[in-house]
């Protein structure tokens, strides 16, 4: 209780003390708070590092994997149809090699489409920390055996000749395609177990079963499309995936055949999640693939397995 003066003041002297141990006591919290701030950021980023050499970007939040782009600006270039194995494409890529090697992904487009259907994956997921070759095939016409081959010719030449394969990091390579590219990408994926991570989208293909695969696959469907319909296609795939798989079955709302050939927002989302996831081992994505996610205005359904291994 502090000393009245003859003026209703306070003592000066007992004033001084409790003012000083405030002081020392705010200090004491700065320092203590400084140094616990310090140590969050310093020690799990170096332990993280260590745990996950593959990381790349900043942490994620919903904004950054629904935007149209992240953190890194992108280059792209040309590859001649004249290559072996495959029609050509383009090589989108980050720019800066500050961070070192990137996974890398080669996307396939449907029957009679060529790569332009495919184009706004390109510069969306490598500004994400992906190299990402769209590719034209032989043919517009060829099945979806066809393209698998060339889907893996793809990614041979891009982590072997191509004048971005020192970015590369050939050991975290994955596909995707649409429509007879989206079966081709399982095709892919049976044929090289090596792989890291499959995405067929509005996936089409003769072959319904795929218990051999062992790449952790995302497969996208549409709850409108006529030409592959879910029931036939999408499903199946799905469900004949091994149980033991890392696996997840996107069914998009309002959404049909050649939804994938244009900007969408959710198959970015969870594209980039499941490459991120997978590709690069980054479990920072973990978050938004498990819990499974709800059905919404743009998902009419969504089925997994979680939480995931690899």
């Amino acid at each position: 209780m502090h000393q009245l003066l003859p003026s209703g003041g306070t003592s000066p002297r007992r004033h001084r003390t409790s003012s000083g141990r405030t002081r020392t006591l705010r200090n004491l919290l700065v320092t203590a708070a400084a140094t616990a701030g310090l140590f969050t950021a310093l020690i799990p980023a170096g332990a993280q590092a260590a745990d996950n050499p593959y990381q790349r970007g900043p942490a994620p939040t919903v904004s950054s994997i629904e935007a149209s782009r992240g953190s890194y600006a992108v280059s792209e270039t040309s590859v001649s149809s004249l290559v072996s194995g495959f029609g050509g494409g383009t090589i989108y890529y980050p720019t800066s090699t500050a961070d070192g090697t990137f996974g890398a992904v080669a996307i396939a487009p449907g029957f009679t489409a060529y790569q332009s259907s495919m184009a706004w994956l390109g510069p969306r997921l490598a500004s994400q920390g992906f190299v990402v070759f769209t590719i034209d095939t032989n043919s517009t016409v060829d099945q979806p055996a066809s393209r698998g081959d060339q889907l893996l010719a793809a990614l041979d030449y891009l982590t072997q000749q191509s004048s971005v394969r020192t970015r590369i990091d050939s050991s975290r390579l994955g596909v995707m395609g649409h429509s007879m590219g989206g079966g081709g990408t399982l095709e892919a994926a049976k044929d090289r177990p090596s792989l890291q991570a499959a995405i067929p989208l509005t996936g089409w293909n003769t072959d319904k079963t795929w218990p051999e695969v062992r790449t952790p696959t995302l497969v996208v469907g549409a709850d409108g499309d006529t030409v592959a319909s879910v029931g036939s296609h999408s499903e199946p795939f799905y469900n004949s995936l091994p149980s033991t798989l890392d696996k997840a079955y996107l069914e998009l709302r309002g959404a049909s055949h050649f939804t994938p050939n244009s900007s969408n927002t959710t198959i970015a989302k969870y594209s980039i999640s499941w490459l991120k996831r997978f590709i690069d081992n980054d479990t920072r994505y973990e978050q938004f693939l498990c819990p499974l996610p709800q059905a919404s205005l743009t998902i009419a359904e969504y089925r997994g397995t979680c939480p995931h291994t690899s």
